[in-house]
């Protein structure tokens, strides 16, 4: 190598090194505001950002650094001493709970009540970071609301998690993982975990040759599934637990779902009809969020008798068949959604419904392909991400009256709703949920309607 070339590789080599980890320092801080995710936002001594969890604004901790480096623009840390408490902290009543442990939660530490403040905060800056709105311009009243029944005293958890994820650890022991990590925190009970998972038994027995195992308790009926997904090369063991379940699996290979014995399917229960849910598939975690969500959606809506509505991101169809049974025979409903199965399954749910359709494929695909040049009202409950800019544009084309946005990530419904806003549609009201109660999760229901000065 000749001696110029030498010397420009060993300057690039020099400036590619890492600069140096900081993970296990510690810096006593006050802690500042709550930040979107679970953690609060602090400074160390040199003014480098830590997000800090298992902390609450307002306390002096020592946290340790789990993540970063000198160069990061911030670092995560973990408040591992409280020196000054503030009043809303509580001891966590879960054992598994804190630094280092389960990351399954977010607010084990806090009182029930300020939890849903502390989500109301972060909504409330999403707002205004995000699409320079305030609680007065969506017509929030800045409150996140309980779901029945889980107003409890500090000290108690309520038992909401229908559906859990266990990682089996290299025993074969169940656990839950650790935050950020695929470190497997074994745990014998899981607090947070409906009656219909926890009478499983899953963390009773061990699961040799098994990766990881989704145990599902359907709401409003007694259907139980486990989904197994075995290690490389692993073969299912003989499923012996506590109450009778379907077993499904994951093919190493093809990583689809294969029904092993049982239904392929569970029924779930909301708006006075029976769902059916295939392989796995997606329903509303909290035993009352379906209820909840439709009540809201509907609300806002005002469906009235003939009217057509577009159901985006449809799943199996729960806003769909409400839409329809309140639009009445001369209504139409067009459901959309991306997964073969659950668009199978909402098929088979609607089949009375004459005048739904549901069609598979994604959203800003199908709904051009269809034809449709205007709609009544429009329902979208778009995945983590949330709908973006040209799904926003496509739905505000067709002139709706009103459009109902079911949003589980309060930073992508801020940006959906400054796109929405620059179409010309800005939010009648916004309602906020406490459906994952112990986590740093909401779930929003926004109602649009067109401005004034909207052509």
């Amino acid at each position: 190598m000749p001696e110029a070339s030498a010397s420009a590789h060993a300057s690039a080599g020099a400036s590619e090194e890492l600069a140096p980890s900081l993970v296990g320092e510690e810096h006593e801080v006050e802690v500042g505001p709550v930040a979107h995710g679970g953690h609060c936002v602090a400074r160390t001594e040199s003014g480098q950002v830590l997000f800090v969890r298992h902390t609450l604004p307002g306390e002096r901790v020592v946290a340790r650094v789990t993540e970063g480096r000198a160069d990061s623009r911030f670092l995560r840390a973990d408040a591992v001493r409280v020196l000054e408490p503030a009043k809303d902290r509580i001891e966590a009543p879960c054992p598994f709970s804190g630094p280092g442990r389960c990351g399954g939660c977010d607010w084990q530490h806090v009182k029930p009540g300020a939890q849903r403040r502390l989500k109301a905060e972060v909504l409330t800056e999403q707002l205004q970071r995000l699409a320079g709105m305030t609680p007065e311009d969506v017509s929030w009243d800045g409150t996140v609301e309980p779901a029945p029944g889980d107003k409890v005293a500090p000290g108690e958890v309520p038992a909401w998690r229908t559906r859990v994820h266990y990682t089996i650890d290299a025993e074969g022991h169940a656990g839950l993982l650790k935050h950020r990590s695929h470190e497997v925190q074994r745990i014998d009970h899981c607090l947070i975990a409906a009656p219909g998972v926890d009478e499983l038994g899953i963390e009773d027995r061990e699961w040799p040759q098994i990766a990881a195992v989704d145990a599902i308790a359907a709401t409003g009926s007694a259907d139980r599934q486990v989904v197994l997904t075995p290690r490389p090369g692993g073969r299912l063991p003989i499923v012996e637990l506590n109450r009778e379940v379907s077993v499904l699996r994951i093919g190493e290979k093809d990583r689809a779902v294969h029904r092993v014995h049982g239904r392929d399917f569970v029924r779930e229960r909301a708006d006075d009809r029976t769902w059916r849910v295939g392989e796995g598939g997606f329903w509303q975690v909290h035993p009352r969020a379906a209820e909840v969500l439709v009540d809201a959606v509907m609300r806002g809506l005002t469906p009235r008798k003939g009217e057509m509505a577009l159901d985006l991101y449809c799943g199996v169809g729960l806003f769909a068949g409400a839409l329809a049974d309140r639009l009445g025979e001369k209504g139409a409903v067009l459901g959309i959604e991306a997964g073969k199965r659950a668009v199978a399954d909402a098929r088979k749910n609607l089949q009375d419904f004459p005048r739904v359709r549901i069609e598979h494929g994604k959203v800003e695909k199908v709904l051009p392909r269809t034809g449709i040049t205007e709609a009544d009202l429009v329902v979208l409950d778009p995945p983590r991400a949330g709908a973006g800019k040209r799904i926003v544009e496509q739905i505000t084309d067709l002139g709706p009256r009103r459009i109902a946005y079911v949003a589980c990530d309060p930073a992508a419904l801020a940006r959906d709703l400054s796109y929405f806003a620059s179409a010309g549609y800005r939010p009648r009201f916004l309602r906020a949920f406490d459906l994952f109660p112990m986590t740093h999760h909401m779930e929003c229901v926004a109602i649009l309607e067109p401005t004034e000065k909207r052509s």
